[in-house]
């Protein structure tokens, strides 16, 4: 599959209500198990960073960033499974990342399933590093999958 360049036809927009339509949709195609609609109606109303990726006038992705003092949090990210590989999902996470040190943020943290080897690759690419294990963090079809636990120390001399 040929690299995604970023173009004029890729923004990133604020979530909106009007959005979850889309990003649910988006959401049960790329996952067994699923984030419930409250869980996005919830960050939408809390302090959460809630973006979406529209690419020729659609919504492909979306990440929700918790932000708490001088760290950044991502609780979600998630591409369309027909547009995967194709480059969007490191655009929207260097957007976030970027987005946060922007505002001064020190760490970034996420969590992953540990079967989940591309989106591992694509964090160690981008700089994060591994510190732990969650064990049994996620739901998984029989019971329950550990999560690694990654982050990315930030500045702008770190990471730009």
């Amino acid at each position: 599959m040929e690299a995604f360049v970023p173009s004029t036809d890729i923004q990133i927009n604020v979530m909106q209500v009007s959005s979850l339509a889309c990003v649910m949709e988006i959401e049960k195609l790329a996952y067994a198990i699923t984030w419930a609609r409250s869980l996005f109606e919830t960050s939408l109303s809390s302090a959460d960073e809630c973006w979406v990726l529209v690419l020729n006038g659609s919504i492909k992705g979306y990440v929700i960033i918790s932000n708490v003092l001088d760290e950044a949090h991502l609780l979600n990210i998630c591409i369309h499974p027909k547009e995967s590989g194709k480059g969007l999902g490191r655009h929207l996470l260097k957007f976030v990342i970027e987005k946060a040190i922007s505002r001064k943020a020190s760490m970034f943290f996420l969590e992953v399933r540990v079967s989940n080897q591309h989106a591992i690759d694509l964090y160690f690419s981008e700089g994060f590093n591994e510190v732990g294990v969650r064990p049994n963090y996620y739901p998984a079809s029989k019971g329950r999958e550990d999560a690694l636990l990654m982050t990315l120390e930030l500045s702008v001399d770190h990471y730009i």
